[in-house]
């Protein structure tokens, strides 16, 4: 669905937001709520309260794009996190899973070799 560079950091809010805001009231949320730079080049990812819609927003070099998808049936599974975390980092593959509907707390994954920081 979405190819990102590996450098991109994708950033889910945590808290519901209002899916009426759209560019400029988004990345105003970023900067004063989450404390991250809108125009970073990072993926931020929004969920109604309902959980039913999120709206992806990113900037690309010269403008903002906004992706927004609703479900029909069914709510989108955010990441379990305590009270006063305000977003949540999370992975390109665990955003794919997450807009797939499938919640990635469930997913087991085989062990791989992980070189050390």
């Amino acid at each position: 669905m979405l190819s990102l560079p590996e450098p991109v950091r994708i950033l889910l809010c945590t808290q519901p937001t209002d899916m009426r805001k759209g560019f400029d009231s988004l990345a105003a949320l970023v900067r004063e709520e989450l404390g991250e730079d809108p125009l970073s080049g990072h993926l931020f990812v929004f969920r109604s309260r309902r959980g039913n819609r999120v709206k992806l927003l990113l900037w690309d070099r010269d403008g903002f794009l906004l992706i927004y998808k609703r479900l029909e049936e069914g709510v989108f599974r955010f990441p379990a996190v305590s009270a006063n975390q305000r977003s949540v980092r999370v992975s390109a593959q665990e955003l794919s899973l997450l807009l797939w509907g499938i919640d990635p707390a469930s997913v087991r994954r085989q062990k791989r070799y992980a070189r050390p920081a």
